[in-house]
């Protein structure tokens, strides 16, 4: 065999081992991304009525959060509420992975449960407030409220110490302006609660202040230069 073929065998061969190591360094990520590609395949071949009803037991509305919090707290966050499957992997890949890389499973864990359920409780507790004082209708208490995009925000916030200043700052500033944004015209409880997630994953500095590894992003593109210029 020649030195080429060898060469595109041990890259084969070393391939699955990459790709293993790789989920097992953020395994609270991919369960989660495995256990929504079911949950998606299982909605694309349910009936639009049986989606909804499926969906609405599972929604985190006033209704629910008055009566079984835990129970929808947790299943809410196994389904998507717009957006593909592939669309998702790509985005937990990039904000995910990283901040369950650089905090450990349980403190990541940590950041996504206080962003979906603090973010949860103050969007219904605005519509709570807008329903008593008639600025939304009575059958807003069983509005469907499902999804990942909270916990998304929080981890995405999170990673803003990740990151060494003085890009930290414009990083900062543009999930601000993303999460701020939609709140500049017709506001929903649901764009509250992506700031408001946002925001308390910007709290959850505590649990963060003690991991090492700030990322450089200048460092980064220097060390993969070195490696460009040797691999030439």
């Amino acid at each position: 065999m020649g030195g080429g073929s060898a060469t595109r065998v041990r890259r084969l061969t070393s391939a699955p081992r990459a790709a293993w190591a790789y989920v097992r360094r953020a395994p609270g990520t991919f369960v989660w991304l495995a256990i929504l590609l079911v949950t998606s395949v299982v909605g694309r071949h349910l009936a639009p009525d049986l989606l909804t009803d499926v969906l609405g037991d599972r929604s985190t509305n006033l209704h629910h959060l008055a009566e079984d919090p835990v129970r929808v707290l947790i299943t809410s966050a196994f389904w998507l509420a717009g957006g593909s499957w592939i669309t998702y992997f790509v985005v937990y890949n990039v904000f995910h992975v990283p901040a369950e890389r650089w905090l450990g499973t349980l403190r990541w864990l940590g950041v996504v449960v206080i962003a979906h359920v603090g973010a949860t409780y103050v969007s219904e507790g605005v519509l709570y407030w807008a329903i008593q004082h008639g600025r939304a209708p009575e059958s807003a208490v069983d509005t469907l409220d499902y999804g990942v995009s909270y916990a998304l925000a929080g981890v995405v916030a999170v990673l803003t110490y990740r990151i060494a200043a003085p890009w930290r700052y414009a990083y900062l500033a543009g999930v601000l302006v993303f999460y701020a944004v939609p709140l500049l015209g017709g506001v929903t409880f649901t764009d509250i609660g992506h700031l408001t997630a946002a925001f308390l994953g910007l709290a959850c500095y505590p649990l963060v202040r003690a991991r090492p590894g700030v990322w450089d992003p200048i460092a980064a593109a220097r060390v993969i230069d070195r490696r460009v210029r040797r691999r030439g």
